[in-house]
């Protein structure tokens, strides 16, 4: 285990969030020493869900054209989740998204009692004391970013992209999850890391 507080970038699709990740890791190792203590290079959680799509043979169109497919699909994201935090587990880690997120896309694309069956999965279990332990930014929807790349779930139009970030929101607080959101205003990558950075400084 280690005593650094593990974070969490999560959001709706396209906001950032590995961009994000990925800046943070390389800051850290570029800067070991943080307000006079040795910071560890982190471990980087990064496209999970973009694995389990690959390797089961999905494709973002099933979330939405198949409830069954597409609660099969988070459950299968949840699992990948929760293994890849476990081996993560000898060091801290910044990760992409979290065991939270199948269960907005859940809520969003499939059923509300759906998304709560999931919290009944060990696997979510395991990922909540994780999560609630440590730093969560949600990174808000509604910047210029948005690409399609072909792989990851497109929202439907600007609507729903906001939905699903006030989704996000609202599961946090109904599992009682502390979390900070990262203004869709804060465009510049420094900043955004500063932004992580001041929250991960004042938690430690």
């Amino acid at each position: 285990m280690t005593d650094f507080r593990n974070i969490y970038i999560i959001g709706a699709q396209s906001t950032g969030k590995t961009t994000l990740a990925t800046a943070l890791a390389m800051y850290f190792e570029q800067h070991p020493t943080r307000l006079g203590n040795n910071v560890p290079k982190p471990t980087v959680i990064k496209e999970v869900a973009r694995g389990v799509l690959q390797r089961h043979n999905f494709t973002a169109y099933d979330i939405v054209s198949s409830k069954t497919r597409a609660l099969e699909l988070q459950s299968l994201i949840l699992e990948a989740q929760c293994e890849a935090e476990r081996a993560a587990s000898d060091h801290w880690y910044i990760s992409d998204r979290s065991g939270l997120d199948p269960l907005v896309y859940a809520r969003q694309y499939v059923g509300t009692d759906e998304a709560l069956a999931l919290t009944q999965e060990h696997a979510w279990q395991h990922l909540k004391g994780r999560m609630s332990s440590g730093l969560v930014i949600v990174c808000e929807a509604g910047g210029e970013w948005l690409v399609d790349d072909g792989v990851r779930l497109m929202p439907q139009d600007r609507d729903v992209w906001l939905r699903m970030h006030i989704t996000f929101c609202e599961m946090l607080d109904e599992l009682s999850i502390e979390y900070s959101v990262l203004p869709v205003s804060i465009r510049d990558l420094s900043s955004r890391v500063e932004f992580v950075l001041a929250r991960w400084n004042s938690s430690a």
